[in-house]
Protein backbone atom coordinates (compact mmCIF):
# COMPACT_ATOMS: atom_id res chain seq x y z
CA UNK A 1 0.00 0.00 0.00
CA UNK A 2 1.38 3.39 -1.01
CA UNK A 3 2.01 6.22 1.43
CA UNK A 4 0.76 8.86 -1.02
CA UNK A 5 -2.70 8.63 -2.52
CA UNK A 6 -1.74 10.70 -5.57
CA UNK A 7 1.20 12.26 -7.38
CA UNK A 8 -0.09 15.67 -6.25
CA UNK A 9 0.06 14.62 -2.58
CA UNK A 10 3.65 13.38 -3.05
CA UNK A 11 4.63 16.61 -4.82
CA UNK A 12 3.24 18.65 -1.95
CA UNK A 13 5.14 16.56 0.61
CA UNK A 14 8.45 16.73 -1.29
CA UNK A 15 8.27 20.52 -1.71
CA UNK A 16 10.00 20.41 1.69
CA UNK A 17 13.02 18.78 0.01
CA UNK A 18 14.39 22.25 -0.59
CA UNK A 19 17.79 21.39 -2.07
CA UNK A 20 16.26 19.27 -4.82
CA UNK A 21 13.38 21.66 -5.55
CA UNK A 22 15.68 24.71 -5.50
CA UNK A 23 17.75 22.96 -8.15
CA UNK A 24 14.68 22.44 -10.34
CA UNK A 25 14.01 18.77 -9.68
CA UNK A 26 10.41 17.66 -9.97
CA UNK A 27 8.28 14.58 -9.60
CA UNK A 28 6.63 13.70 -12.93
CA UNK A 29 5.07 10.28 -12.31
CA UNK A 30 4.43 8.15 -9.24
CA UNK A 31 3.82 4.41 -9.08
CA UNK A 32 3.35 2.04 -6.18
CA UNK A 33 6.92 0.78 -6.64
CA UNK A 34 8.68 3.63 -8.44
CA UNK A 35 8.63 7.11 -9.90
CA UNK A 36 9.97 9.36 -12.64
CA UNK A 37 11.65 12.64 -11.75
CA UNK A 38 13.24 15.18 -14.06
CA UNK A 39 14.99 18.51 -14.26
CA UNK A 40 16.11 21.05 -16.83
CA UNK A 41 19.88 21.56 -16.91
CA UNK A 42 20.83 25.15 -16.09
CA UNK A 43 24.15 26.98 -16.31
CA UNK A 44 24.51 26.88 -12.52
CA UNK A 45 24.46 23.04 -12.71
CA UNK A 46 27.67 23.02 -14.74
CA UNK A 47 31.28 22.61 -13.67
CA UNK A 48 34.28 24.65 -14.81
CA UNK A 49 34.67 22.38 -17.85
CA UNK A 50 31.06 23.08 -18.90
CA UNK A 51 29.69 19.64 -18.09
CA UNK A 52 26.93 18.85 -15.61
CA UNK A 53 28.35 18.40 -12.11
CA UNK A 54 28.18 14.83 -10.86
CA UNK A 55 26.51 16.05 -7.67
CA UNK A 56 23.58 17.39 -9.67
CA UNK A 57 23.04 14.03 -11.34
CA UNK A 58 23.43 12.28 -7.99
CA UNK A 59 20.91 14.60 -6.34
CA UNK A 60 18.29 13.85 -8.99
CA UNK A 61 18.78 10.09 -8.48
CA UNK A 62 18.71 10.52 -4.68
CA UNK A 63 15.47 12.52 -4.97
CA UNK A 64 13.90 9.65 -6.95
CA UNK A 65 15.15 7.19 -4.31
CA UNK A 66 13.60 9.29 -1.54
CA UNK A 67 10.22 9.53 -3.26
CA UNK A 68 10.10 5.83 -4.12
CA UNK A 69 11.26 4.58 -0.72
CA UNK A 70 8.95 6.89 1.22
CA UNK A 71 6.01 5.92 -0.97
CA UNK A 72 6.70 2.29 -0.08
CA UNK A 73 7.29 2.97 3.63
CA UNK A 74 7.20 6.33 5.35
CA UNK A 75 9.63 7.16 6.92
CA UNK A 76 12.65 5.81 5.01
CA UNK A 77 16.15 7.21 4.66
CA UNK A 78 19.06 6.37 2.37
CA UNK A 79 21.41 3.91 4.02
CA UNK A 80 23.85 3.12 1.21
CA UNK A 81 24.15 3.95 -2.47
CA UNK A 82 26.35 2.91 -5.36
CA UNK A 83 26.63 4.87 -8.57
CA UNK A 84 28.23 4.43 -11.95
CA UNK A 85 28.49 7.49 -14.16
CA UNK A 86 28.03 6.15 -17.67
CA UNK A 87 28.13 9.16 -20.02
CA UNK A 88 28.07 12.93 -19.88
CA UNK A 89 24.60 14.29 -20.62
CA UNK A 90 24.24 15.94 -24.02
CA UNK A 91 20.61 17.04 -23.84
CA UNK A 92 18.81 19.79 -21.99
CA UNK A 93 16.99 17.63 -19.42
CA UNK A 94 17.78 14.78 -17.07
CA UNK A 95 15.25 12.05 -16.30
CA UNK A 96 15.52 9.66 -13.34
CA UNK A 97 13.42 6.50 -13.43
CA UNK A 98 13.27 4.65 -10.10
CA UNK A 99 12.00 1.13 -9.45
CA UNK A 100 11.95 -0.85 -6.24
CA UNK A 101 13.65 -4.21 -6.75
CA UNK A 102 13.09 -5.54 -3.21
CA UNK A 103 11.04 -4.30 -0.30
CA UNK A 104 12.06 -6.19 2.80
CA UNK A 105 11.15 -5.88 6.46
CA UNK A 106 13.76 -3.20 7.26
CA UNK A 107 15.19 -2.11 3.90
CA UNK A 108 14.27 -1.50 0.29
CA UNK A 109 16.59 -1.85 -2.70
CA UNK A 110 15.86 0.71 -5.41
CA UNK A 111 17.40 1.04 -8.87
CA UNK A 112 17.46 4.47 -10.50
CA UNK A 113 18.43 4.94 -14.13
CA UNK A 114 19.28 8.50 -15.16
CA UNK A 115 19.11 9.43 -18.83
CA UNK A 116 19.05 12.69 -20.72
CA UNK A 117 16.32 13.82 -23.11
CA UNK A 118 18.28 12.41 -26.06
CA UNK A 119 18.01 8.90 -24.59
CA UNK A 120 21.65 8.80 -23.50
CA UNK A 121 22.39 6.65 -20.40
CA UNK A 122 23.96 8.99 -17.83
CA UNK A 123 24.01 7.15 -14.49
CA UNK A 124 23.19 3.81 -12.95
CA UNK A 125 22.28 4.21 -9.25
CA UNK A 126 21.43 1.49 -6.75
CA UNK A 127 20.26 2.57 -3.32
CA UNK A 128 19.37 0.86 -0.08
CA UNK A 129 16.72 2.67 1.94
CA UNK A 130 16.34 1.95 5.66
CA UNK A 131 12.78 1.85 6.97
CA UNK A 132 12.51 3.85 10.21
Amino acid sequence: MSTFSSVEEAREYFKKDRFATYNGMQLDELYEDGCVCSMTIRDDHKNAYGGVMGGVIFTLADFALAITSNNIHSLSVAQQVSVNYLSAPKGERLIATAKCRKSGRTTSIINVDVTDDTGRDVMQFVGTAFKL
